[in-house]
């Protein structure tokens, strides 16, 4: 089954900017099937678009410092993970809509307190809410989204999905809470890695594949299949933006290479980095005594990111990126065959061909 190509006004860009990046690099395959992920989603992602528009607005601050972040308008990959785990079963219902709309609230939410926590300038080429509305008002705005979504989760009346979320947002705190911890040591071993960004990055995956499997009427054994399908998904996803963070565009990206050095996080290029280059440990280290870590100089920074380029720790990252994508196809061995299931290998596959 394929589905005629939108015209371009309503195409989703990211969909399309990844499709027109795989076929002009030879991979036509992957750029086709993304062409039919933009078709298959299109009215579901414009439903989480038209439901964006409906979260209040007025003349408060935090309002306007949440919806300074909202009305860019990010990937909806998450929303997106909603819709195809509820098409696997009955479809993409008014509770799915509203599910879909809750975890792009509660990610918003995420960005405007991580920006405040990392001293973040821009986000997604503009002038960050703590920039613009000051630290306070970005908190609180990311708490009003949180108490949003948790409000429309409720509402939805699907069992078992309230509890599931307040856990999964427990879960990022803590992860984030190790993550602050850490800041600025540079010993650190994958499994420090992977305690962080799996309740950091892959846990809101996971629950937005349970609450579509979920709101889908899906069997027990497939809800639990889509959680491990969204927990190495969100692994991947993560890794390859870490590799991004040492290797990607700054026009593309949005930040300056480095960016995580910068703050003091341990990101997976640099345990690899680590391992193969004793300068870069020489480096870092003399950072951290300087007291400079988080905040070191342009020249410190720029060599770093050059040793790690350097290690071949970013062919590395994209390995372990690529190694979590195929634990999660092996995941949907129990999902019975059809378009639902093919997008979301599609999903799975193009993010590992991130450029952004």
């Amino acid at each position: 089954m394929t589905h005629a190509v939108a015209p371009q006004a309503a195409r989703d860009p990211v969909l399309s900017r990844l499709a027109s990046l795989s076929i002009d690099r030879g991979i036509g395959d992957l750029g086709r099937r993304l062409l039919e992920l933009e078709g298959f989603v299109r009215d579901n992602l414009q439903d989480v678009d038209r439901a964006l528009d409906e979260v209040p607005r007025n003349e408060r601050m935090i309002n306007a410092a949440a919806h300074h972040l909202l009305d860019l308008r990010g990937k909806h990959l998450r929303p997106m993970c909603v819709a195809l785990a509820s098409r696997l079963g009955s479809g993409f219902s008014a509770a799915a809509r509203q599910l879909a709309l809750a975890v792009e609230l509660v990610h918003t939410a995420t960005l405007l307190h991580d920006d405040v926590v990392d001293e973040a300038v821009t986000r997604r080429g503009r002038p960050t809410a703590r920039v613009t509305y000051g630290n306070a008002a970005s908190i609180f705005a990311g708490d009003w989204l949180l108490v949003g979504a948790l409000q429309r989760v409720r509402a939805t009346e699907v069992p078992g999905l309230l509890d599931r979320m307040l856990a999964i947002i427990e879960e990022m705190i803590i992860a984030e809470s190790h993550q602050l911890e850490r800041r600025g040591r540079i010993d650190g071993s994958v499994e420090d890695y992977l305690r962080i960004i799996e309740g950091k990055t892959a846990a809101l995956f996971r629950w937005a594949m349970f609450a579509g499997a979920r709101a889908g009427g899906l069997t027990l054994e497939q809800e639990n299949a889509l959680e491990q399908f969204g927990l190495h998904l969100g692994v991947a996803f993560q890794a390859v933006d870490d590799a991004l963070d040492y290797g990607g565009d700054v026009a593309t990206i949005g930040k300056d290479p480095g960016a995580d050095l910068r703050e003091g996080k341990l990101t997976y290029p640099l345990i690899v980095a680590l391992d193969r280059e004793p300068r870069l440990s020489e480096l870092l280290h003399a950072l951290v005594a300087d007291g400079e870590a988080p905040e070191a100089t342009s020249a410190a920074v720029t060599s770093a990111v050059e040793l790690v380029r350097r290690s071949g720790a970013l062919e590395a990252t994209r390995a372990f990126a690529q190694g979590h994508v195929e634990l999660a196809l092996e995941a949907l061995a129990c999902i019975e065959p059809g378009m639902a299931k093919d997008q979301l290998l599609t999903v799975a596959v193009a993010s590992l061909g991130r450029t952004a």
